[in-house]
């Protein structure tokens, strides 16, 4: 039986090992490139969903979205979309009623992709009001991550230059794992909702902080 907790506790976060996406990562430059990856992401059911966008040091300046990751179990795409826009082959999949898409702060990432293209999304669930069903009441991808497969998910690359002319792995990795993560996390929860097999142990701020003295 696996043990939960409704809130992860930061300190036993920092202990745990790193989580990495072992599949295929292919970085998508081209309208041509991203039709082909459509094609072959519409044959999966599910998909895990993220974005980044290039971090601003200026007040009041928010830059566009630069990647849109979409994971399956073993395979990430990287769109480039400050390279391509938004094609429309892009969108006809961010509109697909029949391929579930998960991801975290999903009204976040779809505003800002909407600042790219004009679209209508459908069949997307955001795993933040999913976790709650269980009782989980953390909101970040590393807390809920953690706290269901006792990894830890590296955000040491969140607020480098995704515009870059070319991604270094270290980005690529990190973004595909944040992609590829949703998938899991999805998995694990449906899982544990049909079988029962977990217990939710109830820690109050006030433990919590008193773990941290």
């Amino acid at each position: 039986m696996k043990t939960l907790y409704n809130k992860f506790d930061k300190n036993e976060l920092n202990t745990l090992p790193r989580a990495v996406f072992e599949g295929r990562i292919f970085t998508i430059q081209t309208e041509g490139e991203a039709q082909k990856a459509v094609d072959y992401l519409r044959t999966f059911p599910l998909l895990g969903v993220d974005t980044e966008t290039r971090p601003s040091f200026k007040k009041g300046k928010v830059n566009a979205v630069a990647l849109l990751q979409v994971s399956t179990e073993d395979t990430c795409f990287l769109f480039r979309l400050n390279r391509i826009g938004l094609p429309s082959s892009l969108t006809s999949l961010l509109q697909e009623k029949t391929i579930l898409k998960v991801g975290l702060s999903l009204k976040d990432d779809l505003a800002m992709l909407h600042k790219r293209g004009n679209f209508s999304p459908a069949n997307f669930l955001d795993l933040q009001d999913f976790v709650k069903k269980i009782g989980i009441e953390d909101m970040s991808l590393q807390k809920i991550y953690a706290n269901l497969f006792r990894e830890k998910i590296s955000k040491g690359q969140r607020l480098t230059n995704w515009e870059a002319d070319i991604l270094t792995d270290s980005q690529k990795l990190y973004a595909a794992t944040d992609a590829w993560a949703c998938v899991r996390i999805y998995n694990e929860l449906v899982s544990l909702g049909r079988t029962g097999d977990f217990q939710l142990l109830v820690r109050t701020e006030q433990a919590i902080n008193n773990n941290a003295i």
